[in-house]
């Protein structure tokens, strides 16, 4: 017992001078005007800590520009005035060794009244630079919450690490494409047509895995308007596979739009077993593994060369069906798909009107390796894939990085991600955001401050409202 009350005793020292003292930015930093209004009762000298609630709720989306505003609400049960200490501890969201880097802490102490809530801002001394933070918040012992920050998001950049040859080898990319006889194969599909509009399974050759070899055939579900008119043309672009090869990709109704559901190789309609979808009765083979990791550490065979020419292609056909109006050209697309979004309207033979493009995989490779996510997680600094060198690695990824694709793009975007998204984090969805040439006024990003990876609650009428804003 004599040691839990001395512990105890030590904690209590150590939180207060937390809260005593104003210190560098290596060590906590404390407000000049401790938030401690007076109260017509006596502070509690030993109140009781299981009485205390504290919470952190969302302000402000959880982004600032330089210094962060958090609210810290404490709740006191106890029948006395209470004097509490409060403090954030801020981290980098990149890891070094596993453990993220210290930037600052923040302290401050409060009195809350018996009985009672209070709500105080918590801040720092200094600016923070531009960034994506961690912050751990605690009223004395007691953890409050733990959640991710912006600073100034919209000036967040990275390492232009371009290949001087970066433009050449799409270029090269693009002219094997175009050497490729497409001999698309339509296969109408009555249970998803209607009298306005035919909806059909396309099959058709794309570039081969490598500069020689064989092309690779792709799939995708095609609507195809019959009333003699031309339509916008909406490209979709998927996710990664599940991976479970019995789930049925789901086929399209005719609309009043010429769309194309688009499965690059190895994925979707490509990764099958036989009559599992509308249209394919055939069996179709993943041979690609993960996809990620196939051919990681080459340039000319690595699987998203492949993938990101699929994409190309997938344009192609569209500008070859007379319904379509290749000058109201959109596409949208989440994770995998909101990076073959970004694809498509950056090496699309055809200007792109608008695209939509939700927390976007593929993006700022040399912060994600830093970055503990599930979607990168093959090239952390600590692993190696296939006994392929990290440094090997990122030599050819930025070939495929989105965030040297983006300045190509100068349609109207609509993009977004999640502070809570360990997959695809914020960072890596921002950096290619911002190298956009997109004017400010046609480009909007939705920061959700507790999204994890999937879609803000108004993303399909927000897409929607762009995109009827410039058919």
């Amino acid at each position: 017992m004599k040691k839990f009350y001395l512990f105890a005793l030590l904690a209590m020292l150590f939180w207060a001078c937390g809260c005593e003292k104003k210190t560098s930015a290596d060590e906590p930093q404390k407000k000049d005007d401790p938030q401690e209004t007076p109260v017509d009762e006596p502070i509690m000298d030993n109140p009781d800590m299981s009485l205390i609630t504290p919470s952190v709720p969302v302000t402000d989306n959880w982004v600032w520009s330089g210094k962060p505003q958090f609210t810290i609400r404490i709740e006191n049960n106890n029948s006395g005035a209470v004097k509490l200490c409060a403090k954030v501890v801020i981290t980098t969201d990149k890891k070094v060794d596993g453990k993220r880097l210290d930037v600052v802490t923040a302290t401050d102490s409060v009195v809350v009244g018996s009985k009672s809530q209070k709500d105080f801002v918590l801040t720092t001394t200094d600016k923070l630079e531009p960034g994506i933070y961690h912050a751990e918040c605690f009223v004395e012992q007691l953890e409050a919450r733990e959640f991710n920050f912006a600073i100034d998001p919209f000036e967040i950049t990275s390492v232009n690490d371009k290949p001087d040859d970066f433009d050449a080898f799409w270029q090269a990319a693009k002219d094997q494409l175009a050497a490729i006889n497409m001999d698309a194969k339509l296969t109408l599909i009555p249970e998803r047509s209607n009298a306005n509009c035919n909806v059909y399974l396309v099959e058709m050759n794309s570039v081969p895995d490598g500069l020689t070899g064989e092309p690779v055939k792709i799939r995708g579900y095609y609507c195809d308007p019959q009333d003699g008119k031309k339509h916008p043309v909406i490209m979709h672009y998927y996710g990664y596979d599940t991976q479970n090869v019995d789930w049925e990709v789901a086929c399209p109704w005719g609309g009043d739009k010429a769309e194309f559901y688009l499965s690059h190789r190895g994925q979707y309609l490509n990764n099958r077993p036989a009559g599992t979808n509308l249209g394919v009765p055939e069996a179709t083979e993943n041979i690609y593994g993960d996809w990620f990791r196939y051919n990681l550490g080459e340039k000319d065979s690595y699987y998203y060369r492949g993938a990101y020419m699929d994409v190309v292609q997938s344009i192609r056909f569209m500008a070859t069906r007379e319904s379509s109006d290749m000058t109201k050209l959109f596409a949208e697309g989440s994770s995998q798909g909101g990076a073959l979004t970004y694809v498509a309207a950056a090496l699309s033979d055809f200007p792109f009107t608008a695209i939509a493009a939700n927390v976007a995989f593929m993006g700022d490779f040399v912060d994600a390796k830093d970055i503990e996510s599930l979607a990168y997680w093959e090239i952390s600094d600590h692993y190696w894939v296939d006994h392929v060198p990290i440094e090997t690695s990122l030599k050819y990824l930025p070939y495929f990085d989105i965030k040297h694709l983006t300045p190509k793009i100068s349609c109207a975007v609509l993009a977004s991600s999640g502070l809570a998204d360990e997959t695809c984090p914020a960072r890596l969805n921002l950096v290619p955001f911002n190298n956009l040439a997109t004017p400010k006024d046609k480009k909007e990003y939705m920061i959700e401050p507790e999204m994890t990876h999937d879609y803000p609650k108004t993303w399909f009428s927000r897409m929607n409202a762009l995109f009827n804003k410039y058919m």
